[in-house]
């Protein structure tokens, strides 16, 4: 049974930092693969199981392709939820379904009993979800209220997460006193593979539907991984955003994506899209993603969640997934975080964004280290770290502001 109280009983002040204390510090050597490392620190970093890091250590010693970790992975989530260890086995079974491939008819049904755990672990009632109507179908998303909140914050995630996997920080976040919102737009969760709605990159129109649907104005939006950029595309066409955190500085998905190989293949890479040389860019890709886990996974995946049939075709469309365009407009308080070894955003990205935004209201920026443990990806390692500075830089502004309305 979670010791999470219900969700309608106010929580006081001091169980933010009981909250923050309870996720895990550090970020280990678990598997030579750092993409596989990754994503076993990632779950793990929510749980804090120290028998998940041995356990972890000694299963996959070898192993280097999909379905085998899917099959051990599978088998420790079983053990862990026949123990009783229901938050230890949902980190499992989603380590599994991350690693079962689009159309695999174990994948969808590992994904609902994840969702199903970790909302039972929490103890999330049915009444805190909703399914907002989105054109041709529906937005999943949560809400926690408290008594007397001190604004609304408004979270969505990136590029394969699920957003229950982010409950401990709603909940964290909603015990500093905000009202907060967890929601999937298109291309993401439920909304992706029950809505059947792919990735749009003008994402101030689901947000928007967001708030509409809550009746919110006044809003922090955070957005973290592919949500970093989103959040600046959201922000910038969105008034009701005041403050925006892009949580992951990403100022060109193609870019990310083509980062993996040399600067010479980059360069080829982006010949053959700008030529419309299809052929000659699904052959090199293919070839390659027999040799890479991390690029078999990211194409399977990026043509799932874009709804594209080629690796062409989702390269074209991550065109449109950048931020030069739009950041001069975005004219809110901006909270840039990132961390100085992502495997995955260049650091570059955070550079160039700090320079892309020309007119925000203020800009604080914040770069994680390996001192910290919160030096990869979205701070996996130091998860209460990230969390910690999102609150305090949200009590600085409310205090600057309400110096600002006395004076």
């Amino acid at each position: 049974m979670s010791s999470t109280p219900p969700l309608s009983t106010p929580l006081p002040h001091e169980e933010l930092d009981r909250r923050l204390a309870a996720l895990p510090i550090g970020y280990h050597d678990l598997h030579p693969d750092a993409s596989v490392n990754y994503q076993m620190n990632r779950f793990y970093s929510w749980v804090g199981d120290p028998t998940m890091l041995s356990e972890m250590r000694e299963a996959v010693t070898d192993v280097d392709d999909y379905p085998t970790f899917a099959r051990i992975f599978l088998d420790l989530g079983e053990k862990a939820l026949s123990a009783g260890e229901n938050l230890k086995g949902a980190a499992y079974i989603r380590i599994a379904e991350f690693f079962l491939p689009t159309g695999d008819d174990r994948k969808l049904p590992t994904r609902n009993r994840f969702v199903r755990t970790v909302l039972d672990h929490y103890e999330v009632p049915a009444e805190s979800h909703s399914r907002i109507p989105f054109q041709q179908g529906w937005l999943s998303a949560y809400r926690f209220t408290p008594a007397e909140p001190l604004g609304a914050i408004v979270v969505f995630g990136g590029f394969d997460s699920y957003i229950e996997e982010w409950l401990a920080a709603g909940l964290a976040l909603r015990a500093a006193g905000y009202d907060v919102v967890l929601f999937e737009g298109p291309g993401q969760g439920a909304t992706l593979e029950e809505a059947h709605l792919p990735f749009r990159a003008d994402w101030q129109t689901p947000v928007g539907a967001v708030l509409d649907f809550y009746d919110l104005d006044d809003v922090t939006l955070m957005g973290f991984s592919m949500g970093g950029g989103l959040v600046l595309r959201a922000a910038a066409h969105e008034p009701r955003v005041r403050r925006t955190i892009s949580y992951g500085v990403m100022t060109s998905f193609l870019d990310v994506n083509l980062h993996i190989f040399p600067e010479s293949v980059r360069a080829q890479l982006l010949s053959w899209l700008d030529n419309g040389d299809a052929a000659e860019l699904d052959d090199f890709l293919g070839k390659a993603a027999a040799q890479s886990l991390l690029l078999e996974w990211a194409i399977e995946q990026g043509k799932h969640t874009t709804a594209t049939d080629t690796a062409f075709e989702m390269f074209q469309a991550y065109r449109d997934y950048e931020t030069a365009s739009v950041s001069a407009r975005v004219t809110q308080d901006v909270l840039l975080l990132h961390g100085n070894e992502d495997h995955y955003i260049p650091n570059q990205h955070f550079v160039d964004q700090v320079a892309l935004l020309t007119a925000p209201n203020s800009l604080t920026t914040r770069v994680f280290t390996r001192h910290e443990q919160a030096q990869n990806h979205c701070q996996v390692g130091n998860f209460g770290l990230a969390l910690r500075t999102i609150v305090d830089w949200l009590d600085g502004l409310r205090r600057r502001d309400d110096a600002l309305a006395a004076s």
